[in-house]
């Protein structure tokens, strides 16, 4: 089994106790679209109560990636998110999947 076998077990895992039902195809797109930053411990994750971090993932992730426009909307759906994914070590991916899918974005991410 490859390494991102590995961890998608892991997210998969992590959205089911959420109670979401897992799009493989999303999940394998955004860990991809993640790069190298998935195998690094540090990078691996999202500091969800750091407001700088937060930013970035809307940033980065939501208006860069899903090219999304910045309205306090953003900011409501990561709270959200946050409130949803309540585990303390956040996996980037995870927290990145449960964004794409509140904003509808898993199709554009998917190509």
């Amino acid at each position: 089994m490859s390494k991102i076998d590995k961890l998608l077990e892991k997210y998969t895992a992590d959205l089911k106790a959420v109670g979401d039902k897992v799009d493989a195809k999303l999940l394998r797109a955004v860990a991809k679209g993640c790069g190298p930053a998935i195998y690094r411990r540090d990078a691996s994750l999202v500091a969800a109560s750091d407001k700088k971090e937060l930013d970035r993932v809307k940033k980065n992730f939501l208006i860069g990636k899903c090219g999304l426009k910045d309205t306090p909307k953003l900011d409501d759906g990561i709270a959200a998110v946050k409130k949803a994914y309540s585990k303390r070590s956040k996996y980037r991916v995870v927290f990145y999947y449960l964004l794409a899918k509140q904003f509808k974005k898993g199709a554009a991410l998917k190509k």
